[in-house]
């Protein structure tokens, strides 16, 4: 498969394609799922597959591919597609989570109130470990095929 010929970079190539992938496979399983059909959420994170990981492992395997796995340039790569990744399963998946709870509190506080305290935050922010598993699945299957 030819890459290069969106920003004259395969590997940054690579790396965009396999985030569209990833980002229209969300809109896709949403329009399946949950029968809600939105291009919003092309630019949206969260959910499944993870892009982050797909967009960092597609880079990773596109220059393990072209230019070898033994140079500094693939264990930079390296390195920094697993602290993507991590963070797109810990870091983030928690920060989700405290949102989830500060807008279950402040639900709880209007009810009390009958006032409005503020809008709510986002919750869906990182991702489960299989969700970081396929993202970074179609990212190793298209930097392959560099």
């Amino acid at each position: 498969m030819y890459f290069g010929m969106l920003t004259r970079n395969a590997v940054l190539d690579c790396a965009l394609l396999a985030w569209f992938i990833c980002q229209a496979a969300k809109v896709l399983i949403d329009a399946v799922v949950l029968r809600e059909f939105s291009l919003h959420r092309m630019i949206t994170s969260g959910g499944m597959p993870s892009s982050h990981s797909g967009f960092v492992v597609a880079a990773t395997a596109a220059i393990g591919k072209l230019y070898g796995i033994d140079g500094p340039l693939f264990a930079l790569a390296a390195i920094f597609s697993a602290v993507v990744m991590y963070d797109a399963c810990n870091v983030r998946r928690c920060a989700g989570d405290t949102a989830h709870l500060v807008n279950l509190l402040l639900s709880s506080l209007e009810k009390r109130s009958h006032e409005g305290l503020s809008k709510d935050l986002k919750e869906v922010m990182g991702h489960s470990p299989f969700q970081v598993f396929i993202g970074a699945l179609i990212g190793l299957a298209l930097g392959l095929l560099v």
